[in-house]
């Protein structure tokens, strides 16, 4: 433990505290001091206990207040993060959806590829089929012109 010499209202006060903490301490004694005399130099001398409980409750009010702020900016932290994860969820849905119609694009296109090879088949069996039948009549012509 470490022991601490501060002045505090012109009186000096030994105080201890966790080793590497006598910085701190002495800061929040300045901040202290500062609030009780500016009481002081508002109010007047209302004697030394009634400035000390105005300084408490100044604190504990600026205390509480900082404390609604940090707890409301939790809140909006919490409710930020929600959010984010609600937004997280409907990216992943999205590009679900997308991937299962890219799946099902790709799906059509074969299907439409296969078709195609399918038609172009019968198509080349319709122009062979009807390159015969012109060769036939062409011969058969030409054999009814020789005989």
């Amino acid at each position: 433990m470490a022991n601490v010499t501060i002045k505090f209202n012109g009186k000096e006060f030994l105080l201890s505290c966790d080793d590497g903490q006598e910085e701190h301490l002495e800061e929040l004694l300045i901040q202290i001091n500062q609030k009780f005399n500016d009481l002081k130099n508002n109010l007047g001398n209302i004697g030394e206990n009634k400035l000390l409980l105005i300084t408490a409750v100044k604190v504990m009010d600026e205390y509480y207040e900082t404390k609604k702020k940090v707890d409301q900016k939790k809140k909006e932290l919490n409710d930020l993060s929600n959010k984010f994860r609600e937004l997280k969820s409907l990216v992943y849905e999205y590009k679900d959806q997308k991937e299962e119609e890219i799946k099902k694009l790709n799906e059509n296109h074969e299907d439409l590829k296969n078709e195609i090879e399918i038609n172009q088949k019968h198509y080349e069996k319709l122009i062979d089929k009807a390159a015969d039948e012109i060769s036939n009549f062409v011969e058969k012509t030409s054999s009814d012109k020789l005989s």
